[in-house]
């Protein structure tokens, strides 16, 4: 039964108008000095929230759930919805409440989502908040990428598999689609992501080329050489126009559209990202490479440090450039010490200056926008004096931005407040009105002391005094002891228990002084402030560029700091084909070994001519997984412009990286270890090339025996019989009867990680040594493990009988069987059986030498009853 309007108060009819724009998002509803919810807003709300879920009268129409909290705490609240993927709209009022007789006047101002968000709290310092939109094509998918809280604005477009890597990549907080294309849209991508769907009418060329050239206030899009990317840019105009749908009207500080190229980039499938734990891990705890280099000293500094993790670059020059660069603040240590100081003192100049574009900065991070332009400028002649071609070109490039840095001087207060609303933002001799205004404020409370001094002399009142409040504005306040003393033209306003509230004429008269002043000064500020604020966002872009090459900087001299601190050698990179690490070590798994452990290295070389595969054997835990994945994150590490741990490293420059390294479950999508590990392979062997690395873990593993090995064997031969390509290939594997390619298959060499027996006990040394093992030592680790011993003597029984039988000549399956049968015989004995327990304790008192026959059979009667019990 519909509810009927008439019957609601005229509050909840506003609210319900407004809340049938926004169906999907939690409207918090702006009521006096609180941001209220109602209905299923308020039940999910207080829920999130952990506040008091109310209920209050709706007129007739009986009582609406009520859920809020003050709206100073915004920020706050805000931060802890969004998280929770809610979608919240926000509703305030429109006009003073003092100026109106009716309903206070309201509207949505801004609806924030998990994907569309630039409050601090909200914001992770040290990663992007990308928002995706993806088109749907016949024939390819556009994608694009939105940061709204720095400006930055990426495109591109590919199959299905390619956009899926740059998902994984950029970790989009949310991702808009076609609403026709839901289900496409989870059969390619998953249900990982934060998704929101638009009507169709929107993705279209058209509408996108209307939106873009209209934001950018360009006719055509070729300046940022995006033209070509049709579908793409279907994608990016779908952005823009949900920020506008989302209320997000003030864009300046996106400036310009970038294409995503992916000829520039290593090349690293999502498998490979999460595989490697580049930057993040779904084991919980885990340290992953971004944890480990991240030593950057400002925020944009860590968000380009992410990019250059999961981008690393594939051509000679830029990576020789950052290699040098890095060589350079090395050597110079003072150099270093030099630029780290004033990059430290910059703060996140990105999102300042974006703030700015939103006209969301507050006067305090104008200030600071101020202070990180001076600290520009001393990066900027540091850098100058010497004569490094890098730093030369970086220098010149660097804006101080000296007119608008001096204007902030002038204008604002030295150490103004973090709200515009609390005033003394403007610094004096600005404007002659407000600096007028703050006299008579100031001037008017000073008049105030010395009324009170005077009426108190005169009337005999020493206990005298002069408050406020919003009911009378200023009185003099009485005690009964005095109240005879009062003189005749004081009006009283107010009897309390132990005094009495007076006004006067004079009182009165500079209320209205000092709070029309405090008016009119608020009034004038809030103007001088935002017309400030406007004549900053004409400097966006040089601002912007700031941001880049401070950020850039940043990761170079953390790159400098790691090498020192950490023993890291510059790689040598060349156009060859070959990789050659000496003494190699896993970045992350060195710093979290104990005090005083050292780490083991490990040398590897491949080439496409000698040794392009590598089968490596050995015990479980012993290490191979280890030493794939430094070998590849070593080469990753180079190819970002970093040292690498490692005595030396010589890389011929790698275009892909695969990775086939520990699988789990994909339950929820139907699949298992197995078909996971399918999929994985199957996407390295359809898009190898000559200079891919492939690092294979343990394939085969999630089948029987035979298939394992089977397709283990197929995929080393695929390898390295491929008609136009030689991956180099590390295949670490628990199937000995791989060690046999070797033999007929010239560029593949067998290695194993040695351990050593001693005392029934085996020693994992961790080091990767030439030809195959035969052992692999399950047993052994299952007791490291913490397995019962019993269970550990029983399974060493078996492996004895299994090896016996296998030299001589009999069948696994034959092997087992007669092990089951032997285990059944076993079974009538087992120690822990209640029944046997009681047998035993009735033989072990039975004395056999006064047993009667009769009563021996009597015995052996029962206790047969027993067993078949």
């Amino acid at each position: 039964m519909a509810k009927d309007k008439t019957k609601e108060t005229p509050l909840m009819q506003q609210y319900n108008a407004i809340k049938a724009k926004y169906p999907g998002a939690l409207l918090l509803f702006r009521v006096g000095d609180f941001y209220e919810t109602f209905g299923e807003d308020a039940i999910k709300t207080s829920q999130i929230l952990g506040i008091v879920l109310t209920r209050r009268a709706n007129g007739s129409a009986a009582y609406i759930e009520l859920a809020g909290f003050p709206h100073h705490s915004l920020d706050n609240y805000l931060s802890k919805l969004v998280r929770a993927g809610q979608r919240v709209a926000i509703c305030d009022q429109l006009e003073d409440p003092k100026t109106t007789k009716t309903i206070v006047k309201r509207g949505v101002t801004e609806l924030v989502t998990p994907g569309v968000a630039y409050s601090d709290n909200i914001l992770s310092q040290k990663s992007n908040n990308y928002l995706a939109a993806i088109f749907i094509d016949k024939n390819a998918i556009g994608i694009s990428f939105l940061d709204i809280s720095t400006g930055e604005f990426h495109v591109a477009q590919g199959n299905a598999e390619y956009i899926d890597k740059l998902l994984q990549g950029f970790k989009p907080t949310e991702v808009i689609f076609q609403k026709s294309k839901r289900q496409e849209f989870f059969e390619l991508f998953g249900d990982r992501f934060y998704t929101y769907a638009l009507e169709d009418w929107a993705f279209t060329s058209d509408y996108a080329d209307e939106v873009l050239t209209k934001h950018f206030e360009v006719t055509s899009l070729k300046g940022f050489g995006v033209e070509k990317l049709v579908i793409g840019l279907v994608a990016s105009g779908i952005v823009l126009h949900y920020l506008n749908e989302t209320e997000h009207r003030n864009l300046k500080h996106i400036t310009s559209i970038s294409r995503i190229e992916e000829d520039r980039y290593l090349w690293l499938d999502r498998f490979t990202i999460r595989n490697l734990e580049l930057v993040s891990s779904a084991n919980e705890n885990a340290v992953t490479l971004f944890n480990v280099l991240d030593q950057t000293s400002t925020p944009m500094g860590a968000r380009m440090l992410h990019k250059w993790i999961v981008m690393p670059l594939k051509e000679l020059k830029p990576i020789q450039e950052r290699l040098g660069m890095v060589e350079y603040l090395i050597e110079q240590d003072t150099l270093l010490e030099d630029l780290l100081a004033p990059v430290k003192l910059i703060g996140d100049l990105e999102r300042l200056i974006s703030k700015v574009g939103l006209l969301r900065c507050g006067p305090r991070e104008l200030c600071q926008l101020k202070k990180s332009l001076y600290q520009i400028e001393l990066i900027k002649e540091k850098a100058l004096e010497t004569n490094n071609p890098y730093l030369m070109q970086l220098a010149s490039q660097l804006d101080p931005c000296l007119s608008i840095r001096e204007k902030l001087e002038i204008e604002l207060q030295q150490e103004p407040p973090a709200l515009l609303v609390k005033g003394n933002v403007i610094a004096d001799g600005v404007d002659q009105e407000l600096d007028r205004l703050r006299a008579i404020s100031t001037g008017g409370k000073d008049f105030l002391v010395e009324i009170q001094k005077r009426e108190a002399a005169s009337t005999g009142i020493p206990s005298l005094k002069i408050s406020f409040n919003n009911v009378f504005g200023y009185y003099l306040e009485v005690t009964h002891t005095h109240k005879d003393k009062v003189p005749s033209d004081w009006t009283r306003k107010q009897t309390l228990v132990n005094a009495e509230r007076y006004i006067t004429p004079e009182l009165k008269e500079y209320e209205e002084q000092i709070l029309g002043a405090e008016d009119k000064i608020q009034q004038i500020e809030v103007r001088l402030y935002e017309a400030l604020m406007l004549q900053v966002a004409s400097y966006i872009r040089p601002i912007q560029q700031n941001a880049n090459l401070i950020a850039q900087l940043d990761v170079l001299l953390c790159f400098a700091q790691l090498s020192l601190q950490n023993h890291y050698v510059k790689p040598i990179l060349d156009n060859s084909r070959a990789l050659d690490i000496k003494g190699g070590r896993h970045p992350v798994i060195e710093k979290r070994l104990k005090i005083g452990e050292e780490y083991i290295t490990n040398d590897v070389f491949l080439d496409n001519d000698t040794q392009q595969i590598i089968i490596i054997t050995g015990p479980n835990m012993s290490g191979k997984s280890a030493i794939l994945r430094q070998t590849g994150l070593i080469v990753l590490m180079a190819q970002m412009g970093c040292f690498v741990p490692a005595k030396s490293a010589a890389i011929g420059l790698v275009d892909k990286i695969f990775t086939r390294v520990g699988a789990s479950d994909n339950l929820s999508a139907g699949e298992s270890t197995f078909m996971v590990e399918m999929n994985e392979t199957a996407s390295i062997l359809n898009n190898i090339s000559d200079r891919s690395l492939i690092l294979l873990d343990e394939i085969g593993r999630g089948t029987s025996t035979y298939d394992g090995i089977s397709i283990a064997w197929a995929i080393a031969e695929f390898l390295h019989t491929h008609p136009s390509a030689r991956p180099k290939t590390l295949f670490a594997t628990h199937y000995h009867e791989l060690n046999e390619l070797a033999a007929t298959m010239n560029r593949i060499r067998n290695y194993n990680v040695s351990v050593k027996e001693m005392a029934g006990k085996v020693i994992f040394l961790r080091k990767l040594v030439p030809g195959g093992s035969e052992h692999s030592f399950g047993i052994h680790v299952a007791k490291l493990a913490g397995m019962p011993p019993k269970l550990l003597n029983r399974a060493n029984e078996i492996l004895k009988k299994l090896e016996i039988d296998r030299t001589e000549g009999q069948s696994i399956k034959d092997s087992f069987k007669k092990v089951q049968n032997q285990a059944y015989q076993l079974h009538m004995f087992a120690v822990d059986d209640p029944v046997l327990v009681q047998i035993r304790d009735m033989l072990n008192n039975m004395d056999v030498n006064v047993l009667t026959p009769v009563e021996a059979l009597l015995k052996l009667d029962e206790i047969q009853r027993l067993i078949k019990q």
